[in-house]
């Protein structure tokens, strides 16, 4: 048998209870206004606002409104100099404990082992650190790698590096590595190394991809376990480097050091990485990664020394320094940023980038970056386009490896002045060039490369100046303190006379009472005649707006015979 379904109790009250509770509540609530009015607290009056039929109602209303706006804005100001000096205390609290860390670690005797560790750990960062640790490279290398972006090889190119190198007085050899050579067409990448192997041996490499484990997905043969570079779908070119540097190796009768130099993002470790066919340094999208240098050993014959980046020398142009320089786009001056990207754009065919990005025809830059943030939904607030975060964008898909691009050879080619053809000869000599061509050749055919149409056409800016000697980075770097100090005085400076626009305001808790009181009670208010005594401690936008609200404001106190008295005889239109 079904079991009948209970019934909910009802939630009806009956009459007699609901008047009850009414009552009571009325009672409690005269209690309370009783009690209020004995501790002197009364009921706020009503502002009645502008009569209907008041003259020129509408124009009071607007000057209410522009007031309003106007003290919004000045709450914005002072929310903004809020968080401005909770930073500088927060920094200053920061540096404070820095310098009280540093002091104790200097007043205790340590030993100089630990000493150095501190010393390393503090300068890590710096750009001194990385070129002391580059020549540390360069001195320990029998052979130096100098790894170049396929898209702009020239514009990886250092000239101080190459001069370095070559005139040494060891018996140095230097090779030309040309990486991402995936990204370029195929009869530009045969271009350039046609172009590039008349000064140096050049080795054609595409390097394995970013990997989130740490081995490889690579064949292994059945006879002896040992990876097979050539079959691997992941990079190319590695074989044939690595069998170059073994017959050199060979020609030497000892173990050889390579060092790997480069500017940033041009894939220095991840050649490592697949010539090791493990993940034996770290990589990333960001740039400088590697702050100190890593040493891998591929066989009992050959140890790979990784270095960090190059530093591109400030009197480069925008454009050098916006695709090789250290500094991360996430960190740097939004001015720097924009300006990189204006040359990046300014420097590459008009047409290809629209196709790219799939945004309309633009005027400059700064229209093809609103676009773009239109276009990704990159807005601030009132849909305004965010441009810094679009440019941050731009430069971050250039400098890594989304956007295809690529840059002609120079129709004619002049040798730098640190090279001589006896000087060719020597690098040249103890590699065997005709199978390095070949095996070239077999590199560039197995890979699958973008068509012309697809890829973007690039205006290279020619050689990069980068700094290798410590001594020049320590004058630009005091150089730089130089101008961060005059910086940081000038925002003392703008803070205070913001601090007196503060003034005005209320004390800044956030509620917005007093700025509505204080607005509904600026529009019924009178005007008296005469002059009105200004604070000194304004400053001269106060002032300003103070004598245009005066100007704009409408006395009903004024007599009738002055000239701007309404005359109801008139029918105003």
């Amino acid at each position: 048998m079904k079991r009948p379904k209970l019934r909910k109790a009802s939630k009806r009250l009956s009459c007699h209870k609901r008047y009850k509770i009414q009552k009571k509540i009325r009672e409690h609530h005269r209690k309370v206004r009783k009690e209020a009015k004995k501790r002197g607290h009364r009921k706020p009056k009503k502002d009645p606002g502008i009569p209907g039929a008041a003259p020129f109602k509408e124009q009071l209303l607007r000057e209410a409104e522009q007031r309003k706006q106007r003290l919004e804005e000045l709450k914005q100001k002072q929310k903004l100099n809020r968080q401005k000096e909770h930073e500088k205390r927060r920094k200053l609290e920061a540096t404070k404990s820095a310098d009280t860390i540093k002091e104790k670690t200097e007043g205790k005797e340590s030993s100089g082992k630990s000493k150095g560790n501190t010393k390393k750990l503090l300068n890590k960062n710096s750009k001194n650190s990385f070129c002391r640790e580059l020549m540390k490279v360069l001195e320990a290398s029998d052979v130096v790698l100098e790894v170049l972006d396929a898209r702009d090889p020239m514009g990886c190119r250092c000239p101080q590096l190459e001069q370095a190198v070559t005139c040494s007085g060891g018996n140095k050899k230097l090779l030309l590595v040309l990486n991402k050579i995936d990204l370029v067409p195929k009869d530009n990448v045969e271009k350039w190394l046609n172009c590039l192997k008349k000064e140096f041996p050049t080795v054609a490499f595409k390097s394995a991809t970013m990997m989130k484990d740490k081995t490889m997905q690579v064949q292994v043969t059945k006879r002896h376990g040992r990876i097979d570079f050539s079959e691997s779908s992941q990079y190319f070119g590695s074989k044939c480097l690595s069998k170059l540097l073994q017959e050199y190796g060979k020609t030497q009768d000892k173990a050889i050091q390579v060092g790997v130099v480069g500017f940033p993002n041009v894939g220095k470790s991840s050649i490592i990485n697949s010539l090791k066919g493990k993940r034996a340094c770290n990589v990333g999208l960001t740039r400088g990664v590697t702050k100190s240098i890593q040493a891998v050993h591929l066989d009992k014959q050959t140890k790979m020394l990784d270095s960090p980046s190059i530093i591109a020398d400030p009197s480069n142009s925008a454009l050098a320094l916006a695709l090789r320089s250290i500094i991360d786009p996430e960190g740097s001056v939004p001015a720097d940023v924009l300006e990189g990207v204006n040359a990046i754009i300014n420097h590459c065919s008009k047409q290809q980038v629209m196709m790219h990005y799939n945004i309309p025809d633009f005027r400059d830059p700064e229209e093809f970056l609103s676009l773009l943030a239109h276009k990704r939904g990159m807005l601030k607030r009132g849909a305004v386009p965010d441009i810094e975060n679009a440019a941050k964008l731009v430069l971050c898909d250039w400098t890594g490896a989304r956007i295809k691009y690529y840059s002609q050879p120079p129709g004619f080619q002049k040798l730098p002045p640190y090279l001589t053809e006896q000087k060719i000869a020597e690098m040249q000599e103890g590699f065997n060039l005709n199978n390095l061509e070949q095996e070239n050749r077999n590199t560039v055919q197995a890979l699958k490369h973008p068509s012309p149409a697809s890829s973007i056409a690039f205006q290279s800016a020619g050689m990069t100046n980068g700094i290798i000697e410590e001594n020049k980075v320590i004058e630009e770097e005091s150089e730089w303190q130089d101008m961060e100090t005059s910086k940081e005085e000038e925002e003392e400076e703008f803070t205070e006379s913001d601090d007196d626009e503060d003034d005005m305001e209320d004390d800044g808790d956030g509620d917005d009472d007093d700025v509505k009181e204080e607005s509904q009670a600026e529009v019924t208010r009178k005007a008296k005649p005469g002059k009105q005594q200004t604070n000194p401690t304004d400053s001269k936008e106060q002032r300003a707006e103070n004598e245009h609200s005066r100007s704009l404001s409408f006395s009903l106190d004024k007599p009738v015979d002055e000239d701007d008295a309404y005359d109801f005889n008139t029918d105003y239109v």
